[in-house]
Order: C-alpha cells, then structure tokens, then sequence
C-alpha cells in the first residue's frame, strides 16, 4: 500500500508545480533520465572529492539533490553490472557475471551486419526495467552502450523494452570513441570523417547527448525515460580538441609504457578532458529539459558502472587523479574501489538539496525505485529495493538490506557480501583446487573504521563469517556460463 500512497503523493506535488502540465496526460508518471558513466571512479567527480577534474554539472545536481556515500555497482565490471541495473538482480542470480563474447552462427553474423560480437544475451524471459516502464506508457531511448547482447539475439536492446537504442551494440565496438558507424536500433549509421583512429570529426558521446535531446523533445508531452550509458571515461582516451586545451596547460605529463588501447600523446589532460566534457553533455541534457519546462517532472540520476581502470591501460592514471579516493582496489575487483560508484540525484521539488546519504544499496536496487517513480509494479523475483523514501527525504519508511552480495569469475574469481559495516571478501574462486588444497578464505574489514581494506580481522571475527558464508552459500546459483569452479 506505501507503493501506491507515495506515487500519488508525488503525483499531486508535481501536477501543481509543472509548467508543463497541459501538455501532459494528467495521469502521467514523472520522467525519468538516468547518466551512467564508464569506468568513473569514487573520487573523480568535484562533489567527491575530486581535485583537478571539472564536473560542474554534475556537482550542481549534488548541490540541489542528494549525494550517496555507500552505494555500489552491480559487478566489478561492465555487462554483469548492467544486467544487475537491468533486472534488478545480485550477481548470485543475474544471468550475465562476467565479460564474454558468443560465437554466433556466421552466416547469422553475415544476414545482421555484425563487425563486433557483441556480448553474452540476457534471456528472453528476463523482464527489464525499460519493459516495465515501456508497459507504463513511457517511451523509452538508450543512449550509449549496451553491452548485453546483439541485435536479433534475446538481448536485443529493442526486443528489452528500448524504443530506440542509439550508439555501441557491443562494447569492444565501444573502444573507440571516433567509430566508424553507431547503431539506430538495427541499422548501421556511418559516422562522418572517423576511422577508428585517435582523432575524427564525430566524436560519439557528442552524438548520444544530441539523440537524447531530440528523444526529450519530441517525447515532452508524454513520460520519458532517457537511459544514458555513456562510454566515457572508458578506454581509449579520445576526446575533442577543444575540451582537451584547457588541461594542457594545467596538467603535468609523466613519461608511462603504454599498455594497450590508443596511445594518447597527452593522456591525463586527455582522460580528464573526457570527464569535463562528458558533465557538459549532461548539462546539455539537464538544460533541454528545462527548456521545455519539465524540470520539476524529471528525476535525474548519475552513477558509474564500475570503478576506475587499472594499470595505466591506454594512459590512465588512477594514482594520479586518486580515483579511487581513499578505497582499495581498482575497476576489476571486488575491493571497495572496484565496486563503491558515486550516485547523484536532483529532481526539482522533490529531492531537498543539498544532502548526502549513508544508506547502503546497490545497482539491483534501481528497478524497484524506478518503479516505484512510474507507479509500476516491479516483478517478485528481485533483490534490490526501493530507495525512493531516501530520496524523498523520508528515511523512517526506507527498507534496509540485510546484506549486499556479489560474484563475477573474473579477475581470479571472487566473492563478496557487505553486511552492515562489515565487508567480507575472497578471491581465487576462478579454479578448482588440487587435491588437499582447501578453498580460499574469506578477508573481514570493517568498513567504518576502516573505509581502506587495510586489515583483515577474520580471525577475531568468527561469528562474523560464519554469517558471510551462509550469505554466500545461500544466495550464489551456479551458472554454466560463468561458473565459480572453485565452489561448482
């Protein structure tokens, strides 16, 4: 019933505020715009901490909303985390947990113009947040990366609740931000004057923001829902030139081995040109809403996928930048750096501003809140939970996790459950031990006193991991495509 009761309190708040309202259904659900980063780290936004990176606009969103301090992505890295957003599943019972490519059919490939693989689908059965809120009347537009199968496959963006998808199908496609062609829905659109080499005339997160915009404003009289899975900060490091001078003259270079990707002859004016200039787009964004008149009927969210990358891979420089802030571990792993993400939202007489939250909650916790915004009924078989009430300011009616737990089988293979202030973790999951060896252990940090992963207190604990392992034992569902073989 509190489902209900607060949509329809939300409801007569922002009929009675929006200059828009008599081009809108009078039943119809707030809009909703939703920026996801790639491979932003904690620290590398201003309202975080951040020292030489701009993100003005970004900020501003935190200045006039509220700010979360504890919350997490859905992986460690790209797909499984957007399948965990998509469904609102943990990692234990999301189908996609890790990086993979399918091996389709090659005359398949041929018939649908395949150039890049694509990743492991998400089954047809599979009910996601753009479906839910297709079935809510939104129309819905994804701009950026999708990452979670290839047109004509049961991960179809279009057959999973996107009206129109517009950019990179497969994020190997994605390692170039000057592309040759983008995706509109299942035809390729060539992109003038690029060769997939360091520089181009259409510089893709440039192309996202202007689909996005359009999509706004030829959709304005009816809800909305604009999911922007930008590729920025993501490899390689690519950025117009105008965006990039200013850093040049504020930013000292250090001579690096290059490590894959496209070798930037400046790249940490170049990655954090990229930054500057992805929080312009969603300014951009931000300002064609308000011009239509729709700022009080939109909720606006930021948030990355995952945390910073790691190895100075194409030029990055996590160290420099202190991308992680004062947490340990890097894009990759299951350590607070891998997976603690920033969440911004803003949305005008709503959201009381400026405030910062502590409530711990994860990517699988999206479907439900959103759901909760539409007025939709989020499917039973989920694991996150609605933190609308935090957002609305009204923390007595927030549902608390019991515990937040993640697998992936990459990066050596790992697990890992957050349980109040407590963090538990293990790694070398990947393979199964020789005869006599035992399975790896579990590591115990405790989070509040020790926000850096500094010193394992497992043993002190027992009480604590016996919990862990009931957790992890309970909630992990073996799956054939990425397995655990250390615990299969």
């Amino acid at each position: 019933m509190r489902h209900i009761t607060l949509f329809l309190l939300v409801s007569l708040t922002w009929f009675s505020q929006s200059d828009a309202l008599a081009e809108r259904p009078q039943d119809a659900p707030p809009n909703i715009v939703l920026f996801v980063a790639d491979d932003l780290g904690y620290a590398e936004l201003g309202c975080y901490g951040q020292k030489i990176i701009r993100t003005p606009r970004i900020d501003e969103m935190a200045s006039q909303g509220i700010r979360f301090t504890n919350f997490y992505s859905g992986n460690a890295v790209c797909a499984p985390s957007r399948c965990c957003l998509m469904t609102g599943k943990h990692p234990g019972h999301a189908f996609v947990r890790g990086n993979a490519n399918p091996k389709h059919d090659p005359e398949f490939a041929k018939q649908m113009g395949f150039e890049f693989p694509g990743q492991i689908p998400i089954p047809a059965d599979e009910i996601t947040l753009a479906e839910l809120l297709q079935q809510r009347g939104y129309a819905t537009g994804a701009f950026g990366k999708w990452g979670l199968g290839h047109f004509g496959t049961s991960g179809d963006p279009n057959t999973n609740g996107f009206d129109l998808f517009y950019g990179y199908n497969c994020q190997v496609h994605a390692h170039s931000h000057y592309p040759t062609f983008l995706w509109r829905n299942r035809v390729k659109e060539p992109q003038p004057g690029n060769t997939r080499s360091l520089t181009g005339e259409t510089y893709s997160q440039d192309q996202f923001v202007s689909e996005a915009c359009a999509f706004i404003k030829n959709n304005s009289d009816g809800p909305f829902f604009v999911f922007m899975p930008m590729v920025v900060p993501h490899l390689s490091i690519q950025v117009p030139e105008e965006s990039l001078q200013p850093y040049l003259e504020t930013i000292e270079e250090a001579d690096y081995v290059h490590k894959g990707y496209l070798q930037h002859p400046h790249p940490r004016a170049g990655y954090a040109a990229m930054v500057t200039h992805m929080d312009a787009g969603i300014g951009q964004v931000i300002d064609q809403v308000e011009s239509l008149g729709l700022t009080g009927d939109t909720l606006f969210l930021f948030t990355s996928d995952n945390g910073p990358t790691y190895d100075r891979l194409g030029g990055s420089d996590s160290d420099f930048f202190q991308s992680a802030g004062p947490l340990k571990g890097l894009k990759g792993q299951m350590d607070e750096g891998g997976i603690r993400i920033p969440l911004v939202a803003s949305w005008q007489g709503h959201i009381a501003g400026p405030r910062q939250s502590d409530w711990i909650g994860a990517w699988w916790d999206f479907l439900p809140t959103l759901c909760e915004v539409a007025g939709q009924t989020p499917p039973a078989a989920i694991d996150g939970v609605s933190f609308l009430p935090t957002l609305l300011g009204d923390a007595q009616e927030q549902p608390e996790h019991e515990f937040l737990y993640w697998e992936s089988p990459g990066y050596s293979g790992q697990q890992a459950v957050r349980l109040g202030e407590w963090k538990a973790i293990r790694k070398g999951l990947s393979k199964r031990p020789k005869r006599g060896e035992p399975i790896p252990s579990w590591q115990l940090y405790n989070l509040d006193s020790d926000i850096g992963e500094t010193t394992d207190v497992a043993a002190e604990h027992p009480e604590v991991i016996a919990r862990v392992e009931s957790i992890a034992a309970r909630e992990h569902t073996p799956s054939d495509q990425f397995p655990l073989r250390a615990i299969d």
